[in-house]
């Protein structure tokens, strides 16, 4: 289990539900996303997430890009 406060780089699909954006990992599992931007050109298409574990399955996300 990663523990809070852990910087997280992972790659998956970003998913959107409703309102809330996610990021289906790559290893499997996922994360909510906290996002400082609405990232619509990448709705469900493979990316990088690079930010700060803030809560079991909260990212703190510091940036998205297509990978």
């Amino acid at each position: 289990m990663t523990t809070i406060g852990t910087r997280i780089d992972e790659t998956g699909t970003l998913v959107r539900d409703g309102g809330a954006f996610y990021l289906r990992r790559d290893r499997g599992g996922r994360y909510r996303l906290e996002l400082h931007r609405t990232p619509v050109d990448e709705v469900e298409k493979r990316v990088r997430v690079v930010g700060t574990l803030v809560d079991a399955d909260l990212v703190d996300a510091d940036g998205i890009g297509l990978a």
